[in-house]
């Protein structure tokens, strides 16, 4: 049917198509009505559970989120011990890694013993890359993950929308981000500049992306991206007053402060946030199976190649 649409557009100075086309358009053979039913609701089995991961990947994203900001933005658990009350959801053998008073700082107030460094000091490394030329076909669709700054609309990524070559790599300023490593988009359309994501794979990035890495004696990769992930208007703001073309430049990321809390603490966090981290994986990967089988199994049960039956057994399979 799409072929035909397209034909009935083409012979004008600007390809439409218009209602009289659509009214004229043939819909091909379909099953009986209690067949479209049925395979209806496979389809919307599938469906569900897609959206279901997704609501569920929200969820969890929040939690860690929560928790970051209270702990380390907000300092609820020191402000509770100097209080005289246990912090909230917080066992006592946590809380004592807390202190109980604050003291200042060059971002003001913090919690005593705490400090403030600049990502500089805290990542081990911070960098762009490169784009492959894109009129070289023997750069391209190879099995090298390369990602673009547009795909940190994404939080967490466990896959890039293209792929590169090993002769990409090597004819390019490309760099390779390792998992676990925090990025961000250094330029783009619309809200893309500032957006922050944190790499699930090893992938090689292009220059409108500064890859920052933590260094794992200071800080954790975990702490470093909930830090960076809520200070997208911060991003926007210095890259439009600093910067003549309005992006992030790595020496303007290496400047900014950072607070350091203690290695016991971190820990802390990255062993209560890590399994939500890992669902999230799972459930994205989940998601990407089943959006496949429902995307080959509809085509195929219009056509009759697969009977309902069949697909049932499919599906359940998946669940």
């Amino acid at each position: 049917m799409r072929h035909e649409m397209v034909s009935h557009s083409e012979g004008s100075t600007v390809s439409h198509i218009n209602m009289s086309d659509i009214r004229n358009l043939k819909i091909p053979h379909l099953p009986p009505l209690p067949e479209q039913k049925a395979i209806a609701h496979i389809i919307g089995i599938l469906d569900d559970k897609i959206e279901l991961n997704r609501e569920m990947n929200q969820t969890l994203e929040a939690m860690a989120q929560a928790i970051f900001k209270s702990w380390f933005v907000d300092f609820d658990p020191v402000r509770a011990k100097m209080e005289g009350r246990q912090p909230a959801g917080m066992d006592a053998a946590t809380a004592e890694f807390f202190p109980d008073e604050f003291e200042e700082s060059a971002l003001g107030i913090i919690p005593k013993g705490w400090r403030v460094a600049t990502l500089s000091e805290s990542c081990e490394s911070i960098y762009s890359g490169g784009t492959p030329s894109t009129n070289n076909l023997e750069y391209w669709n190879g099995n090298i993950a390369w990602l673009s700054s547009g795909e940190t609309r994404k939080k967490f990524i466990d896959i890039t929308e293209k792929t590169i070559t090993s002769l990409g790599v090597t004819n390019s300023s490309t760099r390779l981000a390792k998992s676990g490593t925090t990025v961000i988009a250094s330029a783009g359309q619309g809200n893309t500049r500032g957006q922050t994501s944190l790499l699930m794979i090893d992938s090689y990035i292009n220059q409108s992306i500064v890859a920052l890495k933590a260094n794992p004696n200071i800080i954790s990769d975990m702490y470093l991206f909930f830090n960076l992930a809520q200070r997208y208007q911060e991003f926007r703001q210095i890259s439009d007053s600093h910067s003549s073309r309005g992006s992030l430049t790595t020496k303007l990321l290496a400047q900014l402060k950072i607070i350091i809390t203690s290695n016991k603490q971190i820990l802390i966090f990255d062993k209560i946030v890590k399994p939500n981290i890992y669902k999230i994986l799972s459930n994205l990967t989940e998601s990407r199976t089943l959006a496949s089988i429902r995307d080959t199994l509809l085509p195929k049960l219009l056509s009759g190649e697969i009977r309902v039956k069949e697909a049932e057994k499919i599906a359940a399979k998946t669940m």
